[in-house]
């Protein structure tokens, strides 16, 4: 019964060798068609937002902010006040390309209440309530350069929102 276990053994010892050369072969072959892979990582331009943003949607004060070096997301977005029913978990970011044409909604001179008037570049409160009175008093202004009857406002502040305020009756 030796003979035939010394058999037994042998064969079984030949079936294993066999079988993992088999799947060594098999395993190279499989191997020999993939291809290496280039996996190339964007590294975006940082972005400079000492520019103007316009903030719309579910806010409370919607318009133009200047954004200054350092602004995050959070603080730009808190200054627009966000409105009781705004969904903050579903934010879009819309970054137009240099050449695209933008409508930006106006804000009337004549008939923008303080607030609203407060989210132009460069009118802070006390501008804002310079523009009402002198609204109130004189009239609906004519054209932009009406603000520069009123003290405290320069060319260079009227320039800042040409393209954000209109004066349409």
């Amino acid at each position: 019964m030796s003979g035939l276990r010394e058999k037994m053994w042998l064969i079984i010892t030949v079936f294993l060798v066999l079988s993992l050369a088999a799947g060594i072969v098999f395993l190279s072959i499989r191997l020999a068609h993939l291809q290496p892979v280039e996996i190339t990582l964007y590294d975006p331009k940082p972005l400079n937002l000492s520019e103007n943003i316009s903030i719309s949607g579910a806010v409370v004060r919607p318009g133009i902010y200047e954004a200054k070096p350092g602004d995050t997301l959070t603080s730009i977005v808190s200054a627009a006040g966000v409105s009781e029913n705004a969904d903050t978990s579903n934010l879009r970011i819309y970054i137009p390309t240099k050449n695209e044409f933008s409508q930006t909604q106006k804000v009337n001179l004549n008939r923008a209440e303080a607030w609203l008037l407060q989210s132009l570049p460069g009118i802070g409160e006390g501008r804002a309530r310079l523009i009402v009175e002198y609204r109130d008093k004189n009239g609906p202004f004519r054209n932009l350069d009406d603000l520069l009857k009123i003290e405290g406002f320069g060319t260079s502040v009227v320039d800042k929102i040409r393209d954000y305020a209109t004066v349409v009756d």
